[in-house]
């Protein structure tokens, strides 16, 4: 149960930090992948950072989901 509950937690903070992380505006940015709107897109950096989130979200799952 522990165990699920830090899972959990770390998600949210992962979740939290990559919402912060793909929302916000840097000088490296990289090209425009995907417009969603005429002031908003999808740029290249966004892909790493979502790439790394989903990589870190595979991780916890898997040391929950592992047994001892």
């Amino acid at each position: 149960m522990l165990r699920w509950l830090c899972a959990l937690l770390v998600g949210a903070v992962l979740s939290g930090f990559t919402f912060l992380l793909v929302t916000g505006q840097y000088i490296k940015d990289g090209p425009v992948v995907v417009m969603l709107s005429a002031a908003h897109g999808l740029h290249l950096g966004d892909l790493f950072v979502v790439t790394g989130w989903a990589v870190a979200m595979l991780a916890v799952v898997r040391l929950t989901v592992t047994t001892r």
